[in-house]
């Protein structure tokens, strides 16, 4: 049916760059997105696959291209809602295939095809479609047509990926003004768990799942379509400690779920039994001693941070799903949140952050008097520097006036 075998057996494979016949998006490109959108039945052509632009044997070997997935379904019983909770199942499918892997999720999505896979046949992006359109209406009844479109044109890409973001951006939007204290339950995922068997996210109102992808209504609606799922009901059950946000309900899903290796999460910090990290994150926060602060670092950020190490190496020390004190695995969203690491001190104590995470949350380090104060690539390039930047302006977590 399919040049290669498809099946969770194969979700935990890894393609290294030297053994890939062709990369879709990753931090060599700024633009690549997946998208998933409900829509009337009418507008779905069932099983339609198509392709805009070149295909996979229309490549050379080694090669990496811009993509857009996406992909339009239709049901009676579906709902907007269910939007993101469709859209992070690719993680899960993609990575069903031989020698297919893919990472991350929404515009920071990064995929390879393995040598051997192509070899064997998996030269086209069709096949792929026709495995995920199996896929999700095999795991999904719910799903009754389901449309494919792979964009690999630049230009389109771009264009696709611009309109995405709006789309991201108000399915975010929703949770402002919802806090943790007003809701009952929060929701776990554990869709990571084939990468990292330990981890397990707890998505609250004011903590959004660390990839950025599946925030509290994304993880209601989850549970409610498939209560079986990776996404299920966490009780929040007694708050145990009100300044770390230690709760009893999430301690005994988090054990449950780790299958024991870790007995609790302090929801909001980084440095005292901090929530584990999978590695689709989009963003680390990582602890910078010398200066006693926090340093963020994202995904498509391709240069060394201040301590001289880049993305790629602070991620290996993150990732895994272990509890790494002074790391933390987290969605750029999560800066928004009034809660973003509380128990440590919040906003106020992040010295360093590439320019474009600067950027797009600037209304907040504003708002919090912090915009000014907290150095980028542009400012500073070792500790050193960050320690005369931080005075100079200064910083109020490194001068005491917090």
């Amino acid at each position: 049916m399919f040049s290669v075998d498809v099946g969770p057996q194969y979700e935990g494979e890894t393609v290294r760059k030297e053994d890939f016949q062709i990369e879709f998006g990753g931090p060599k490109h700024k633009f690549k997105a997946e998208l998933v959108t409900v829509k009337p039945a009418d507008q779905v052509e069932d099983e339609k696959i198509e392709i805009i632009g070149k295909d996979i044997k229309d490549f050379e070997e080694g090669a990496s291209c811009p993509i857009f997935m996406k992909i339009d379904v239709a049901g009676e019983q579906l709902e907007k809602d269910m939007e993101p909770v469709f859209e992070r199942r690719l993680h899960m499918y993609v990575n069903y295939m031989e020698g297919f892997w893919h990472m991350a999720q929404r515009d920071e999505i990064w995929m390879r095809l393995h040598k051997d896979s192509f070899k064997k046949g998996l030269n086209s992006l069709e096949e792929i479609g026709r495995v995920l359109v199996m896929l999700y209406k095999n795991e999904l009844s719910i799903i009754e047509k389901i449309q494919i479109t792979f964009i690999t044109d630049p230009a389109l890409v771009e264009k696709e990926v611009l309109e995405a973001r709006k789309i991201y951006q108000a399915r975010d939007d929703r949770l402002k003004g919802i806090t943790e204290e007003e809701v009952d339950e929060f929701y776990g995922c554990s869709l990571c768990q084939s990468f990292a068997p330990t981890h397990v996210c707890v998505v609250t109102p004011e903590r959004v799942a660390l990839c950025g992808a599946i925030n509290w209504f994304d993880g209601r609606a989850a549970y409610k379509m498939d209560p079986e799922g990776p996404q299920f009901a966490v009780q929040k059950g007694e708050l145990l400690d009100p300044e770390k946000f230690i709760y009893s309900g999430v301690n005994a899903i988090v054990a449950e779920k780790s299958l024991g290796s870790i007995s609790g999460f302090c929801l909001h910090s980084a440095l005292e039994s901090p929530p584990t990290s999978c590695g689709c994150f989009q963003a680390i926060l990582f602890y910078i001693p010398e200066v006693d602060a926090f340093g963020i670092v994202n995904r498509d950020f391709l240069g060394e941070t201040v301590t001289g190490m880049k993305f790629s190496g602070i991620a290996g020390e993150a990732s895994g799903g272990r509890q790494n004190e002074g790391m933390l695995g987290m969605a750029v969203s999560y800066l928004r949140s009034k809660k973003f690491i509380k128990t440590d001190g919040g906003v106020k104590r992040v010295a360093w952050m590439p320019k474009a995470i600067k950027e797009q949350v600037k209304d907040v380090l504003e708002e919090a008097g912090m915009y000014d104060k907290i150095a980028t690539e542009e400012d500073v390039k070792n500790v050193d520097e960050l320690t005369e930047f931080l005075n100079r302006v200064g910083h109020p977590w490194v001068t005491g006036q917090v």
